[in-house]
């Protein structure tokens, strides 16, 4: 299931959980848009990982745990703690790069 932020509260959120994969994205991003429905496809298939979409100028909070200069960009989390993130917008970089941050 995919998750969106309806706070400023990515840190609390990442921190009680093992893997969280994140979008952020703002609502002015068409590319944020394309890719939406790819990340829900995704979550669908991989149940043990938490993921979530952060519009990255409403909560300028969680934008601060990864380095987000271009959107959309997709953050892994593990334990609280970033292990990496890709700004793209193509479905394969997103896949390759969630199997290879996650595991799965």
């Amino acid at each position: 299931m995919l998750h969106e932020l309806t706070e400023d509260n990515l840190a609390d959120l990442i921190s009680q959980e093992e893997t969280v994969v994140v979008q952020y994205s703002a609502s002015w991003c068409g590319n944020c848009k394309i890719m939406k429905p790819k990340m829900k496809k995704l979550a669908s298939e991989i149940p043990t990982v938490r993921f979530m979409v952060a519009d990255a100028e409403k909560f300028p909070n969680s934008r601060k745990l990864a380095k987000v200069d271009n959107l959309p960009t997709f953050a892994t989390f593990k334990n609280g703690e970033l292990v990496n993130q890709v700004q793209t917008n193509k479905f394969d970089v997103l896949k390759d790069f969630i199997s290879e941050t996650t595991g799965n």
